[in-house]
This record gives C-alpha cells, structure tokens and sequence, in this order.
C-alpha cells in the first residue's frame, strides 16, 4: 500500500479516471452493439441510422483517449462494410 501523500494521490486519480474511462467504453460498445444487432436483424436502413449514431461515438472515444484513432477508423470501416454488405 501506499505511503507518501503523492502516492495515496495518485491512487485516488487514478481510480477516478478508471471509472471515467470504462464509463465511455462501455458507451462506445453499446453503440457498437446496436449496430451489429441491426445487422444481424438484415434491416439495412436500421442499420444505416445505428452506424450513424455510432460513428461519432466512437470518434468521441479517441478525442476521450480511449480508443487509439486506427483502431477506431478500423471498426467504423468494417461496420460499414457490413452494413453496405446487407
């Protein structure tokens, strides 16, 4: 355990920041989960509308540093292509 006062700190920080940071991924996952379960449902247009509410989601993700700006490119891109794909 900690015993400097800049150390007990530095664990209340971060604790802070943890629950803030898992708070926005689960968001971003949320979005993506709708938009994956109107693919799934073959409803292109439902679709569409979802991977339209989710792309700024998880843009907001990477400005949030959250989520690394290739890795989220890499999932809007595919979840458009399914979309597209439908």
């Amino acid at each position: 355990m900690a015993q400097h006062k800049s150390a007990k700190k530095r664990i209340r920080q971060t604790a802070r920041r943890t629950e803030v940071n898992r708070a926005r991924m689960s968001r971003v996952r949320t979005f993506i989960r709708a938009v994956e379960d109107a693919i799934s449902s073959g409803d292109k247009d439902a679709a569409a509308t979802a991977l339209r509410a989710a792309q700024p989601e998880i843009m907001r993700g990477v400005t949030k540093g959250v989520l690394h700006r290739n890795t989220a490119a890499r999932r809007i891109s595919r979840l458009a292509a399914r979309v597209n794909a439908i």
